[in-house]
Formats: structure tokens, sequence, C-alpha cells
């Protein structure tokens, strides 16, 4: 029995089939096919994988999230049951640091309904074992929440959504899409372009040349989310790296093995993400009605929750790791380091005031 194609086959079948597909149709395929895609394979964290997030840098990063979050459900008055929602949830470290912290709460445990919104069988079964004393729930629709206020956590999340890319010419803005040259994957640009009218005013005077990527599937999810929030209550926070306002630029990189990879050389095999437009966000939560704080860097917004004094705690506590915990600090607050290239983003319900973002 001939072996099943791989997913670069399938990709290049469907060019051939239906002709060039758009950057967010390639991205969506690369990461998430039902089978073969990227966040359906193996475990892709850590240094025997691709990336390394911040939970797995420091615990100190999950513990600061836990009392943000307990923060927040003591503000609206400790109900007595909430939802706490974690979108792309890794190996559970995150949501295993935080709880640790949070449930120390009188009453937080107990209020508590954990989902998780997950696909890689691999990291779901990690995210059980350290999460299982909570009782997790495994979704995968935003609409499968419990009635009452719902607190949302993204780390590194939206920056692995699908992107559409534009580029500039002297006729107008063409989308930049995927085909075949010569049986290799390559980008092209689509023979019509979009009216002006459709083009945001920040990039309406951009060169010739420029790139301008629009994440409609990452303002979908916002939309939906905030929509939630706005009816029962509530706030999410997403952490990743991006830029402040609506700009031109390419940013979409592929990643495997810590090391920067061609984004059309093995689909399937490679980490595909692009900044995240904060600006995108903020608009999409807002027009659902939630009140959008301001954007602080990760850098910012950690030292203000108690970074360097937990630090310092755990320094005292742990003497032989004292040098690991001040490097653990700098790699995330540094500004050469994580410190500035990833953000802080939240939206609330309006009467909320999120810890760290007013100081």
């Amino acid at each position: 029995m001939p072996d099943s194609p791989t997913l670069p086959e399938l990709i290049d079948m469907q060019i051939r089939t239906t002709g060039p597909m758009s950057v967010a149709t390639y991205m969506g395929l690369s990461l998430t096919h039902p089978h073969k895609g990227y966040y359906k394979g193996a475990d892709p964290l850590g240094a025997k994988g691709d990336f390394i997030t911040a939970p797995e840098i420091s615990q100190m990063f999950g513990e600061l999230l836990g009392f943000f979050f307990v923060n927040l459900w003591q503000q609206m008055s400790q109900p007595k049951e909430f939802t706490l929602l974690e979108l792309g949830p890794g190996r559970g470290t995150l949501m295993a640091d935080m709880l640790r912290v949070a449930c120390r709460a009188e009453g937080f445990r107990d209020a508590l309904d954990l989902r998780l919104f997950e696909t890689n069988p691999s990291l779901m079964a990690e995210q059980n074992a350290r999460l299982e004393a909570y009782d997790p729930k495994w979704i995968d629709g935003f609409d499968k929440v419990g009635p009452g206020p719902l607190l949302v956590v993204a780390n590194e999340f939206f920056d692995a959504l699908p992107i559409r890319q534009f580029v500039r010419t002297d006729q107008g803005w063409h989308e930049r899409m995927v085909g075949l040259i010569e049986g290799k994957r390559a980008f092209g640009l689509s023979p019509t372009p979009l009216p002006p009218s459709v083009m945001p005013d920040a990039v309406a005077k951009a060169p010739p040349n420029a790139i301008y990527e629009v994440a409609f599937a990452g303002s979908e999810v916002m939309t939906r989310l905030a929509g939630t929030i706005s009816t029962q209550g509530g706030a999410i926070l997403a952490i990743d790296y991006g830029y402040a306002t609506t700009q031109t630029g390419e940013t979409l990189q592929g990643v495997r093995r810590h090391a920067y990879a061609d984004v059309l050389e093995s689909p399937g095999d490679t980490d595909l993400s692009a900044h995240v437009d904060f600006d995108a966000l903020g608009i999409a939560a807002h027009k659902a009605g939630l009140a959008v704080q301001p954007l602080v860097s990760q850098g910012q917004f950690l030292d203000r929750l108690g970074l360097g004094d937990r630090a310092k705690a755990l320094a005292l506590a742990n003497p032989a790791s004292a040098a690991d915990i001040a490097a653990a600090r700098k790699r995330l607050t540094a500004p050469d380091q994580m410190g500035e290239l990833f953000k802080a983003f939240c939206a609330a319900s309006p009467g909320l005031f999120p810890p760290a973002f007013s100081a």
C-alpha cells in the first residue's frame, strides 16, 4: 500500500489543482493541518524542540501572572464560579505556575473552571500530567466556556495565527501568494490590485515594495472572546512579540531547531509566526465593548508586578541557583532580550483595573 502524501506534497498538489494560495492558507495548512500540521506533531518546546517560551525560562513568569489574575478575580468580588482559559497552553508549565500561586487565595480553587484551547495531542498529555489536580477541560471552540466571568491568558498564541500579506506596487496593493515556479514553492503576487479604500490609513502612503501584514484570524479570535467577556465580565491578557501601531514591514518567519529557516522549505516541520499587530487587537476588543489598557513592554509588565522582589526571595531560598535566577530575570526583562520586543496587552470589563497597566 503506497505511503500517504507528505504535507509538502499535499500543498503542492493543491496549488497545481486550484492555483496559488494566500499566505494565510499556507500558514494554516503548515501549522494546523488535521494530521500533518506542525502543531499536530511532537512537542516543539525546549532545548530539543524549536523554541523556548517565557514560562520555560523561569517559574517567576507564571507566578506573577497568577497574582495578576487573582487580583482581577478579587476585583470582581470573588465570583463563586468563573472560567480561566488558556490559549495554546504548551506543556502546561505556565498554568501550573499560575495556579500554584493563585489557589492560595481563599475561594479561588473552588470557583475555578479551567479550560485549555489546544490541538497537539502530545502537549495535551503533558498538560494533563501537570494540571490534572485542577480538573482541566480541553475545548476546540471559544464559545465553550462557562456562564460566569471569563479570564483569558494567551502567551505566544496570536503570533502563530495565519496572516495575509499585501505588497505595494505602482498599480496598487496586491496580495502575496504562494505558488510553484519550476516545481518549487515560491512567492508571487495576485494580478488583481485591491481597491485603495480597503487598506487602512496607516499604510495608505507606503512606498513601492512595502509589505503590509494583516491577521484577520487574530482579530476574529479577539472579537469572539471580547464579546463573551463583554457579556459575562472578565479580561484577556495576551503576551507576545509585536508592534504597538499598525505599520508596514515583513515579519513572517520560520524557526526550526532554534534557528531561522526558510518559511517555504519544510511546511509541517517548521514553526511559522509573525509579529502581532496589537493595535488591531485593541480595535477588535474596543468594538466588542471592553476597556483596552495602554500597551506595556514585557519588561515593564513583569517589573511592575514585582519580578525584582520575587527574584530576590527565590535566590535567598535557593542560593545555589542565584546566578540562574538572575540570568532568567535578565532574559525576561532586558531590552536587548525579551523585555522590549515582547508586549503585554490587556482588555477588560470597564471598571476593572488590571495590575501593572496603570502604574
